[in-house]
């Protein structure tokens, strides 16, 4: 399915009657028809902070999303929006609007701390909305990352590091609405990303654990960060009817924030991995977002690897049968029966190569290579039972031209025409003319040696008959014909093996062929995925270096600021200590 059907956003997790999350399948389906590679977008926030607008403005659309003007939360459960990606035309953008969290009409917090799990593990990108500043009431309200540890598992029989947590976490872009503040820090100006980075400081000493966990849990998780400040984009009015509201009606510069804002989305966000770099697409999204749902309604805490290790077994037995219907098809382009068994394994090689591409390319997290076994054997059985029509419709054909081309040999023996003197060496001319119009006939297989052996050796009994009656011969003639019959026969024989032997070295050039083949796209993928995996830990890095760049300048800036106070109070100080000193003299002077 194309993302471009969807015209509106739906609800893809909602709740029950029960309070328990549980999936809507109609929106499940939107996802499972999806074979797009996606980039995932989430955005939570406390309720009624103008979360949605910023989905709808990502959508490229100003409705969609439920707005709403009141103090009421309008959006619940997790609501999507797939729609084509503005940058990466083999992608989907998929927009998750999250329920807004802390609604006091809820009661149970529970849930709250579940929707944010499921944003983080389904994000590329996870967007956290706040009001006015980011002060430490904005941090308690995001007290929901120093539960992800309880909440979210990477590794089913281990237990996860802060190393092994960070590298399947989603990037972090902190939004700042109706942001009234001067963007300084100690009365310098900053950037948003240093405004970000100042407020994430811990306050050292003791007593301080409850104002410092959520700052270090974002630090410790999620990178790179980002962070965009925006103004009150209009009068109260305008805000009413933000739905019908356009870029003419709005303060120019929280146009221009939110530009940068979805432009960096658009440029920044990567692909949706999950596990050891796979590329999740839109179907795998919804099978991972089913996964965790069930694992959240019984009572566990979604795992990660168990979520990938259930899929990979399910996408790769799907893999192997998508394999094997392309290599049928492809092996319907042979045209029974082939000249050569050349020909035939010429054709297989081809088809077995596209259905090893295919099954690369679908398959994920096959490490024992089973899958891949298992479809070599699949492809296997399927070659053979081809080979075996082949040989079946090469004798059919074989033994109908035999039939038409030694007719009139028959019709001739029937009518004891050979049964007279000189028959035998007529007899043997015509089957050798007629064994000579065989072999020139077209169309006969990979058997033609072989049914025309069967016919001949049939023929020895008659030819010796005879030969033993025909008077026209002397005795030392029939040894001689004898012996000629004797070495055509065995003649035939070692024809017969040696095409047997030909058949045998065709079939173990093919399972070698088969296997250069199979290690050839085992390390081409074993390529892309080391070349997937160096690039998202370089740019990781590199991220991550930027960031801390910038905070290793700005601690200079600082220090050498501090310096520079330093250096001019001392210097103030000694000027007031001598001019202190002075009026003292010019005081005794006086005096």
């Amino acid at each position: 399915m194309a993302a471009r059907s969807m015209k509106e956003p739906v609800c893809l997790i909602e709740s029950d009657s029960k309070g328990r999350l549980c999936m809507v399948p109609s929106a499940l389906d939107i996802l499972l028809q999806i074979e797009q590679k996606v980039v995932v977008v989430s955005v939570v926030g406390m309720y009624r902070t103008g979360k949605s607008y910023l989905m709808n403005k990502l959508a490229g659309a100003n409705k969609g999303f439920p707005l709403g003007c009141t103090v009421q939360s309008k959006t619940k459960g997790i609501w999507m929006w797939c729609v084509p990606h503005p940058r990466k035309t083999d992608h989907t953008l998929v927009l998750l609007d999250t329920e807004g969290l802390g609604d006091v009409k809820k009661g149970d917090t529970k849930n709250d701390n579940w929707i944010f799990a499921m944003a983080v593990l389904l994000s590329s990108t996870l967007v956290y909305n706040s009001m006015g500043t980011i002060d430490n009431k904005s941090m308690e309200n995001l007290h929901y990352v120093t539960e992800l540890t309880k909440n979210i598992k990477i590794k089913s029989n281990e237990k996860d590091d802060d190393r092994t947590i960070v590298q399947y976490l989603p990037s972090f872009v902190w939004t700042v609405r109706d942001f009234f503040l001067l963007l300084e820090i100690d009365g310098k100006p900053c950037t948003e990303n240093e405004y970000l980075e100042d407020g994430l400081k811990e306050i050292q000493g003791e007593g301080n654990q409850h104002y410092n966990e959520p700052r270090a849990c974002l630090r410790k998780f999620f990178l790179p960060r980002h962070c965009f400040v925006f103004e009150r984009p209009a009068k109260a009015k305008i805000l009413q009817r933000m739905e019908e509201a356009t870029d003419a009606d709005l303060e120019p510069e929280f146009v221009e924030q939110t530009n940068k804002f979805t432009d960096h989305i658009y440029t920044k966000s990567d692909t949706k991995y999950v596990g050891d770099g796979i590329k999740v697409t839109g179907k795998l999204l919804g099978q991972l977002a089913e996964t965790y749902v069930k694992a959240i309604r019984s009572g566990e805490v979604p795992c990660l690897e168990n979520a990938v290790v259930a899929l990979a077994e399910v996408e790769n037995a799907k893999a192997v049968e998508q394999a094997r219907v392309l290599y049928v098809q492809r092996m319907t382009s042979v045209r029974f029966p082939t000249n050569t068994l050349e020909e035939l394994s010429a054709i297989h090689a081809s088809s077995e190569k596209d259905a090893l591409v295919l099954f690369m390319k679908r398959s994920f997290r096959d490490d024992k290579q089973e899958y891949m076994k298992k479809l070599l054997i699949v492809l296997k059985g399927a070659y053979n039972q081809i080979c075996e029509k082949n040989i079946n419709e090469s004798m059919k054909a074989c033994e109908q031209i035999i039939k038409g081309v030694f007719e009139p040999l028959e019709n001739n023996l029937g009518a004891g025409l050979y049964s007279v003197l000189g028959g035998y060496k007529m007899f043997r001319q015509n089957r050798e003319e007629m064994t000579d119009t065989y072999r020139r006939a077209e169309g006969k297989g990979v058997k033609a040696e072989e049914v025309l052996k069967i016919y001949l050796d049939k023929k020895v009994v008659v030819g010796k008959a005879i030969l033993a009656a025909d008077k026209g011969l002397s005795e030392a003639q029939r040894r001689e014909e004898a012996e000629k019959v004797k070495w055509e026969k065995a003649e035939r024989e070692r024809q017969a093996m040696e095409l047997k032997q030909k058949a045998l070295e065709v079939d173990m050039a093919q399972q070698k062929r088969t296997q250069q083949e199979h290690i050839k796209q085992l390390n081409a993928k074993m390529a892309i995925d080391k070349k997937d995996a160096d690039d998202r830990h370089k740019k990781m890095m590199a991220d991550f270096k930027e960031q801390a760049d910038k905070a290793d300048k700005r601690e200079k800036l600082r220090l050498e600021e501090q310096k520079q106070a330093l250096v001019l109070q001392r210097q103030l100080d000694e000027q007031r200590i001598k001019g202190e000193w002075w009026e003292s003299k010019k005081s005794k002077s006086r005096s």
